[in-house]
């Protein structure tokens, strides 16, 4: 790689001079702007209207304190997106800056189609460094996390009461757990579920395996568990399907677009602790809470903090320090923070979360983070090339499972099937 001194020689004996002014702190027109020309960076996101109200109050707070960058934002669903983002990666034009998942970083990360973002200027000093891993791939940083969430059960507390049932305090087993979702199912005499098959949902099965100390994924990317493992989790609530303890695929898909638990057919939920407001204003539910996972080891509960979400540049962005400005700006500033309180997860950054006032629902999922902090432990490296798909094809052999199409050796089969077939084709 050409150092600066030797850049400088090169660019003086070959005369030119605007090369020159670039090496020696004075950016070309591409990089910087003014007031009265302002660089313009393209940010994309996904989400709803909620989500894309509160980020263009949070571009428009950008462009009043720097006025030297325009930004033009744009967001879709999440199915969408990701449609979108192959399109433009496969035409070599990605935004400049985006939104982005866990789950694609490494697809995108390891095709150099993202910025090493330790190469520009983003201050990383408030993050918890147990979080940070999670944006990085072989020793370089393609995402900074906006913002945490962490695996809970929810529960309504007065869904419970109606049916004379004790609030559960976290501290169960899985035969625990499936004991109380029969208890719900039981006494609500089938008129009200005990939750979906939590089986059925892949980073449940990842804690799980933290759970036996098992990762998920090996550093050369092949799969870190063994089938009997899967055969083993997917049994765990083998007895219940079928019975009024877990709802059925088919009447989660009647549903729709609602949550079961968000429509109120089931009394607990295992998912992440961001879905709080979501879940309160889809089912008008006074008051729910949130307790830790099940485990069978109490010292141990394979929790972690996951990037709820991450920022991410093109690695073919003209303008580098705009980008970089941006991200630095949407994950530290706590006016952003004030913006956005939990409607992201909890804000990432320590500058950002102390800068924001949590009331409400939003105190109640800080608070749930604040009560699991003895339990964390550093959260996974980027996911396998790949795994979006893995994920969605997780999802869909589950529900095969649960509607009866397949039995847990041949959900177990199908699934490694399209798995080990994957990290052929990425190999």
């Amino acid at each position: 790689m050409i150092n600066r001194r030797n850049f400088l020689t090169t660019v003086a004996l070959g005369t030119a001079s605007a090369a020159v002014l670039a090496a020696c702190g004075q950016p070309s027109p591409a990089q910087t702007g003014s007031a009265e020309n302002p660089v313009t960076i393209n940010y994309t996101w996904w989400g709803n209207d909620d989500r894309a109200e509160r980020t263009r109050k949070a571009i428009a707070l950008f462009e009043s304190k720097n006025p030297d960058i325009k930004v033009n934002g744009n967001f879709t669903d999440f199915a969408g997106y990701w449609q979108k983002r192959a399109t433009e990666a496969a035409g070599g034009g990605l935004p400049d800056v985006m939104q982005w998942d866990l789950s694609y970083l490494r697809d995108y990360g390891q095709r150099n189609q993202l910025l090493d973002l330790s190469t520009v200027k983003i201050d990383t000093s408030a993050f918890d460094k147990s979080l940070l891993p999670s944006g990085q791939i072989r020793g370089k940083t393609y995402g900074i996390p906006t913002s945490t969430n962490a695996f809970a059960v929810y529960y309504d507390p007065a869904k419970l009461a109606s049916l004379g049932i004790s609030e559960p305090d976290g501290s169960w087993t899985y035969d625990e757990y499936n004991a109380f979702l029969t208890e719900v199912g039981t006494k609500s005499g089938g008129a009200l579920f005990g939750s979906s098959d939590y089986t059925s949902v892949w980073w449940m099965f990842n804690i799980w395996l933290r759970q036996q100390n098992i990762e998920a994924f090996t550093e050369d990317g092949k799969l870190g568990f063994s089938k009997d493992d899967l055969k083993e989790w997917w049994n765990k609530v083998a007895d219940l399907r079928g019975t009024p303890a877990i709802i059925s695929e088919e009447r989660i898909t009647q549903l729709l677009p609602k949550s079961a638990f968000g429509s109120n057919a089931t009394a607990s939920e295992v998912t992440w602790d961001n879905f709080m407001a979501g879940y309160l204003g889809d089912s008008g539910a006074k008051e729910l809470k949130l307790v830790p996972v099940p485990s069978d080891d109490p010292d141990n509960l394979g929790l972690f903090l996951k990037p709820s979400m991450l920022m991410v540049a093109s690695a073919k962005t003209k303008n580098k320090d705009a980008a970089a400005r941006f991200i630095d700006f949407m994950v530290n500033d706590p006016e952003v923070g004030q913006i956005f309180k939990t409607s992201r997860g909890v804000p990432a950054s320590k500058t950002q979360r102390d800068g924001t006032t949590f009331e409400g629902t939003d105190k109640l999922v800080v608070d749930y983070e604040k009560s699991i902090e003895k339990y964390l432990k550093d959260a996974p490296e980027p996911p396998i090339v790949g795994f979006g798909t893995l994920e969605a094809s997780f999802k869909r052999i589950s529900a095969d499972l649960n509607f009866g199409k397949l039995d847990v050796n041949g959900a177990a089969d199908a699934w490694f099937k399209e798995a080990e077939d994957l990290i052929k084709q990425n190999a």
